[in-house]
C-alpha cells in the first residue's frame, strides 16, 4: 500500500476570521470618520443659531425640494444604526466575557504596564458605554428627527435633561474612536516609517491631539447648546426660524 495512502488530508484553515477582522475594521474607520464630520455639524451652532438651522435644513433635503424632509434624517440615522450594531457584535467576538477572563487580563496588564494594551482595555470599556448610551441617542433622532435645530436640539440637552447623557458619551466617543484610529493605523500600517518605534510615537502623539481637539470642540458645543436651553427653557418646544425664512419653511 502506497505510504501516501496514510498521510491525513491537510485541513484548510478558514478565511472568514480574516474577513470578519476585516469587516471589523472597516466598519470601525466608516463610524470614526463619521464621528468626526458629525461633530463639525453639530458644532455649527457656534457660528450662530441661523448657521445651525441651515445645516439641519440641508440634511433634509430643504434646499433641494424646497421644504424639508425629515425622513431623510431618519433613514441616514437608521443605516448608522445598523452599522453600529453591526460594528458591536464583530468587536464583541475579542472582549473578555467572563470574570476570569477579566482578572487574567488585568493582571497581564499589571505585569506588563503595556501602554497600547491599556488603551485596548480602555477601548473595551468606552465601547461597552457606548452601545447603551449611543443607542439612546440614534433611537431619539430615528424616532424624532424633527426635533432637530438650534431651539429643538438645546431644548432637548437642558429642558429634556439629555446633557449629562451627552457629555459621558462625548468622552466615551472621542477616546473609543481616537484609540480604534490609532490602533487601525498600527495594524495595517498607514503612515509606517523606517522606524516602527518612531512611527508609533508619532501616531500616538497624533492620536492625543485629535482627541484633545473633538473634545473641547464638543465641550464648546455642548455649553453653547446648554445656554440656548437655558434661555429657552420658558418657550420649551417652539421651533427656530430665522427671520430671512418663510414661516412654513419645514
Amino acid at each position: 500500500m502506497s505510504t501516501a495512502a496514510h498521510i491525513a488530508p491537510t485541513r484548510r484553515k478558514s478565511r472568514w476570521p480574516a474577513r470578519l477582522d476585516g469587516l471589523q475594521s472597516a466598519s470601525g474607520l466608516v463610524l470614526a470618520l463619521f464621528m468626526w464630520g458629525h461633530m463639525f455639524f453639530v458644532s455649527s451652532i457656534l457660528l450662530g443659531k441661523d448657521a445651525m438651522w441651515t445645516v439641519t435644513r440641508f440634511f433634509e433635503g430643504y434646499f433641494v425640494f424646497g421644504r424639508s424632509y425629515p425622513a431623510v434624517v431618519s433613514v441616514a440615522v437608521a443605516a448608522v444604526f445598523a452599522l453600529v450594531v453591526v460594528h458591536a457584535l464583530l468587536a464583541l467576538r475579542k472582549f473578555p466575557i467572563s470574570h476570569r477572563q477579566v482578572h487574567t487580563l488585568r493582571q497581564h496588564m499589571a505585569a506588563m504596564k503595556h501602554a497600547d494594551t491599556t488603551l485596548w482595555w480602555w477601548q473595551v470599556l468606552t465601547g461597552f458605554a457606548m452601545f447603551f448610551l449611543v443607542s439612546i441617542h440614534l433611537y431619539t433622532m430615528l424616532t424624532r428627527p424633527d426635533r432637530i435645530g438650534p431651539f429643538e436640539s438645546a431644548d432637548r440637552v437642558w429642558s429634556d435633561h439629555f446633557w449629562p447623557l451627552y457629555l459621558v458619551l462625548l468622552f466615551a466617543v472621542e477616546l473609543h474612536g481616537g484609540i480604534g484610529l490609532y490602533r487601525l493605523a498600527l495594524k495595517w500600517g498607514w503612515f509606517a516609517g523606517p522606524d516602527p518605534d518612531a512611527t508609533r510615537r508619532r501616531l500616538k502623539t497624533l492620536k492625543w491631539a485629535l482627541t484633545a481637539f473633538f473634545l473641547a470642540l464638543g465641550l464648546a458645543t455642548l455649553a453653547a447648546y446648554v445656554k440656548i436651553g437655558i434661555e429657552h427653557a420658558p418657550q420649551a418646544g417652539e421651533r427656530y426660524t430665522p427671520a430671512w425664512a418663510p414661516a412654513t419653511s419645514r
